[in-house]
């Protein structure tokens, strides 16, 4: 039987839900975290690995040469070198639009704190409440997450404009969510530059990759008062140590990459681990990326 390890589940499951779907498929051990001295004993005898934010380089599978598949348990597979999978024969999966719900529903939840703060008006408090209906809001990367806030945003009376079909309006819009995946043409492209086009007093919303945005150019925009709020749940390094310039700004909301973790979206997460493994045991191609 094929023996399997997740190697950090921490944010997919801690032990609150059920691994039957995959331990049916394979011998399978789980670890909520581990270091990368850690990952070399556990994957030793492992045909199959699991990970979530656990980078896998050209030398982990040079190392294990019986390793030959790798199931990311996220839509992102910018930590995996895909080149050296393909040289080794190591089969890749991972599990596209699965959290666009979840997501779409986190992203304007930051952005209703920052318009709203209803976190804050539980006390005295004078901050102004703005209203959305009317406003715009330029959408970078309108794939399934993108859409749906689209669609919540338009009921809310938002004007939606996609950065793919207008990007001089987009950037211009009262608020800009981010929503595209991380690529090496897009690393830092919310920079001084793209902040300087922004509207002034504008809103940034990120809930896609934390390098999409260079943190310091952001964090003096945030000061100076260019940029009005913004409500991050993904930075640069995360978590992140005291040289993140974002920490403490009053007009940031900064959540810990915490969009896809529902329980409803947790175990759908798990079934389709699941169901990529399957198809690869039977010569299939599912989810396949590699």
């Amino acid at each position: 039987m094929m023996k399997a390890v997740f190697l950090d589940c921490i944010d997919i499951n801690r032990g609150d839900l059920s691994w039957e779907s995959v331990e049916n498929l394979c011998e399978f051990k789980w670890f909520l975290t581990s270091t990368k001295e850690e990952a070399k004993d556990r994957l030793k005898d492992a045909d199959a690995v699991f990970i979530d934010s656990f980078p896998i380089d050209r030398q982990i599978m040079v190392d294990h040469p019986q390793l030959k598949y790798i199931g990311i348990a996220a839509t992102g597979f910018n930590h995996i070198d895909l080149r050296a999978a393909g040289e080794l024969g190591v089969a890749v999966t991972n599990i596209p639009a699965y959290s666009t719900d979840a997501v779409a529903q986190h992203a304007i939840a930051l952005l209703l704190q920052l318009t709203n703060h209803p976190g804050t008006y539980d006390d005295v408090d004078t901050t102004p409440l703005t209203l959305l209906t009317g406003k715009s809001l330029g959408i970078v990367g309108y794939g399934n997450i993108g859409r749906r806030i689209g669609e919540i945003a338009e009921a809310l009376g938002m004007e939606v404009i996609p950065y793919s079909k207008d990007p001089d309006r987009a950037v211009k819009a009262d608020v800009v969510s981010l929503n595209c995946p991380l690529t090496e043409e897009n690393r830092g492209m919310v920079n001084s530059e793209f902040i300087s086009s922004m509207k002034d007093s504008a809103i940034l919303i990120n809930t896609a990759r934390g390098a999409l945005v260079e943190e310091q150019a952001l964090a003096d925009a945030l000061k100076s008062g260019k940029i009005a709020a913004a409500g991050l749940d993904v930075l640069a390094k995360e978590p992140p140590d005291e040289t993140c310039p974002l920490l403490g700004l009053e007009n940031c909301v900064i959540t810990p990459h915490i969009a896809f973790t529902p329980r409803e979206t947790r175990k759908l997460i798990i079934d389709l681990m699941a169901e990529n493994l399957k198809s690869f045991q039977e010569g299939g191609r599912k989810n396949r990326i590699d």
